[in-house]
């Protein structure tokens, strides 16, 4: 198993190297496609009062990180939530996987794919999220040949993170209470 490069064997070494050789080659812009990167915004703001869920909408979250996901003042609250926290890189990837999805064009697919590795997957991004080395090397083979699926595993991944983690302490939080009042 690759832990860390004092400890790695030769062959994993140059398994790696090789990878990241072939990802940066992937991951190369080309400069006819610089203006068309599209920047993934730094804070949500939560939507218009008017669009608030009502209690018992906001109950149903507590039981589902789904529901709370697809709906829009849930996230920007979860988002806020997890800002305080400094822990939002997380629902940050989510909603960038989601966004990644539906790129119907192959150029800005492989845009798109290039800033999310590099803001969450890559070691030390500046917005890593926490996946083993196993769903980091499938995600990065993924990432030879961008698809719609390629960041499956890892969102997958950090949503049960969120789940598991985020979401119970979301539930107990001072934002999550103002809501089902």
């Amino acid at each position: 198993m690759c832990k860390g490069l004092a400890a790695l064997p030769h062959t994993c070494l140059e398994r790696a190297k090789e990878i990241k050789t072939k990802l940066g080659t992937l991951l190369q812009k080309p400069d006819a496609t610089i203006d068309f990167i599209i920047p993934y915004p730094e804070k949500l703001e939560k939507p218009p009062k008017a669009q608030k869920p009502s209690p018992e909408e906001a109950l149903q979250w507590r039981d589902s990180l789904e529901k709370l996901l697809q709906n829009p003042y849930g996230l920007a609250s979860f988002r806020s939530f997890l800002r305080s926290e400094f822990s939002e890189e997380n629902a940050e990837f989510w909603v960038a996987c989601e966004d990644y999805k539906k790129t119907k064009s192959p150029v800005k697919m492989a845009e798109k794919a290039k800033k999310i590795y590099e803001e969450f997957i890559q070691t030390e991004a500046p917005k890593e999220v926490n996946i083993d080395h196993f769903t980091k090397a499938v995600t990065m083979k993924n990432l030879v040949e961008p698809s719609p699926t390629s960041f499956d595993m890892a969102q997958k991944r950090i949503f049960a993170l969120m789940e598991k983690d985020s979401l119970p302490r979301f539930v107990r939080s001072e934002f999550y209470h103002e809501l089902i009042k």
